[in-house]
């Protein structure tokens, strides 16, 4: 059964977003990771500024919802516009449902990160479907 989640874009202040969020809902990160620790791309080197961003961060808001972000990045990251900010979250139960998924959402839409394996150990990919709405679909192996 699939999870959909919301994950929202910033613009350089993710990190002060989900700290008010975290004093509104309450909880712990339970994952914040900065562009710091992805590998070093020669073709697109990273500002010291940027490489101290947010790469993803997770905050569970409930035992259902967890509420994920990250300040816009990147060379493959969609330009972000405050309206366009706003993904839906898709984590599916395996690598097969994962490749259906990103492919019809995908289809007739844009891909905007073709679906792969990641070097934090996810299957992930990100797209626009035919509506322009943003999609993140990911499996991870290691989940329960």
């Amino acid at each position: 059964m699939a999870k959909i989640n919301p994950y929202l874009n910033f613009l350089g202040n993710c990190e002060e977003a989900f700290n008010f969020y975290r004093s509104v809902f309450g909880g712990e990160f339970s994952y914040l990771g900065r562009y710091d620790q992805m590998p070093e791309d020669p073709n697109y080197p990273m500002s010291d500024e940027d490489k101290k961003k947010i790469m993803h961060i997770s905050l569970p808001i409930s035992e259902e919802t967890v509420l994920l972000g990250s300040d816009t990045g990147g060379h493959w990251a969609p330009e972000t516009v405050i309206g366009n900010n706003i993904s839906i979250s898709v984590e599916v139960d395996s690598k097969e449902e994962a490749d259906r998924v990103f492919g019809q959402l995908s289809e007739g839409g844009k891909i905007t990160m073709p679906i792969a394996d990641m070097f934090w150990g996810d299957y992930f990919g990100m797209c626009a479907d035919k509506f322009n709405i943003n999609w993140m679909v990911i499996f991870n192996p290691n989940a329960e």
